[in-house]
C-alpha cells in the first residue's frame, strides 16, 4: 500500500497493491486482489442503483468520482513448488483512493501524477481484442540484427516505411528534466504501430540522431515469431515461459529475467512480456540490438 501525501503532508490519496495490499471492500464489493471484470460489473451495478456515474481510466478500469475510485490491475504472481515466484496468467485488481479534491481527475493530478505519471500513455478504451493466430503475419527474427522487415540502426522514416505505417503515437523526452522541460531539441524514443502490431524503441540522444534499438511485437495484435519452434506471441504466458525454460535445461543454456519477470534466453536479448488481454494475459516479445539495456 502507498500513502500519497500533498504538499502539507497531508495523505490525499491511498494506492493498494493487487498482490500485497488489504483486501478493501466498498460496501459489499470487494475491490481489491479480484478478477477486474467481476470489479466492473458489480461496481456498475451498485452505481446503477445510487444513481452514481462510471467512467473509463487511463488504463481501461472503472473510475467512480462520487467514491473517489479509480481501479486497476497487475498480474498475479505465485510460488513454483520450489518456492520460487512465478508470473500467472490472470489479472487481479488493486486501487487508487482519493479524497474529493481528487476525485474529478485521480492521476491527473498532483501529488499522484508525480507518483504515477501516465501522461504518456494512451488512454485505453476498456476493451481488450486479440487478434486471431490465422490473421497475425508471421516474422522471422535474427537475434540481435532485425525481426522482420525491422533492422537495427534504422532510422524512424525507415521503419514506417518498412512497416507501410504512419506512427499512431510517439513518445520522446527532453534533453533536461523540470524545471527546464519543453527546453532544447525533442528527443524520439519510441513509436507506436497499432495497426501491425508492434513498437519501435529508438537509441538517440543530445548528438545523435533516433536509430532502431529494440522492437516489441504486441501480444494482442502483433505478428507471429518464433523461436526454437516456441510460439512466442499470443499465447499464454505460462506456456511459453514454460517452454523457454524447457528449451535452456536441455541445452545447457541459461535463462536471464528482465524488468517485470520477464523471461529470455542468454546471449539473445530477447525478453517475453506480458499484456493485458481483459482478465487474463498474453505473451508479447520485446527484441533488441546487442548493446541496449531493456529497462521497461
Amino acid at each position: 500500500m502507498t500513502a500519497v501525501c500533498g504538499e502539507d503532508n497531508s495523505l490525499v490519496a491511498v494506492a493498494v497493491d493487487a498482490m500485497d495490499g488489504p483486501l478493501v471492500r466498498l460496501g459489499n464489493i470487494g475491490l481489491t486482489a479480484r478478477a477486474p471484470s467481476e470489479v466492473r460489473v458489480e461496481l456498475q451495478k451498485l452505481a446503477l442503483r445510487e444513481g452514481a456515474s462510471v467512467r473509463v481510466n487511463w488504463s481501461g478500469d472503472p473510475e467512480v468520482e462520487a467514491w473517489g475510485i479509480s481501479m486497476g490491475a497487475a498480474q498475479e504472481q505465485g510460488l513454483t513448488p520450489e518456492g520460487y515466484v512465478q508470473r500467472l496468467d490472470t489479472m487481479i485488481t488493486d486501487a487508487l483512493l482519493v479524497g474529493p479534491e481528487l476525485a474529478k481527475n485521480p492521476f491527473g493530478s498532483e501529488p499522484v501524477s508525480r507518483w504515477h505519471d501516465v501522461r504518456d500513455e494512451p488512454p485505453h478504451p476498456g476493451t481488450w481484442p486479440v487478434r486471431a493466430e490465422q490473421e497475425r503475419q508471421r516474422w522471422d527474427w535474427t537475434p540481435l540484427k532485425s525481426v522482420g522487415p525491422l533492422r537495427f540502426g534504422m532510422k524512424p522514416l525507415e521503419v514506417a516505411a518498412a512497416l507501410s505505417e504512419q506512427p499512431t503515437t510517439r513518445h520522446g523526452r527532453f534533453p533536461f528534466g523540470a524545471p527546464w522541460e519543453g527546453l532544447g531539441q525533442w528527443i524520439l524514443e519510441e513509436d507506436r504501430f497499432d495497426h501491425v502490431g508492434v513498437s519501435a524503441h529508438y537509441a538517440s540522444g543530445f548528438s545523435w540522431p533516433p536509430a532502431l534499438g529494440a522492437v516489441t511485437i504486441h501480444g494482442r495484435t502483433g505478428p507471429q515469431v518464433e523461436f526454437a519452434d516456441i510460439q512466442l506471441i499470443g499465447r499464454t504466458v505460462s506456456a511459453v515461459d514454460t517452454a523457454l525454460t524447457q528449451h535452456v535445461e536441455e541445452r545447457d543454456l541459461s535463462l536471464v529475467i528482465g524488468c517485470g519477470g520477464d523471461l529470455g534466453v542468454e546471449g539473445l536479448n530477447m525478453f517475453v512480456r506480458a499484456s493485458r488481454a481483459g482478465d487474463v494475459l498474453v505473451s508479447e516479445a520485446r527484441f533488441c540490438q546487442e548493446q541496449w539495456e531493456d529497462h521497461g
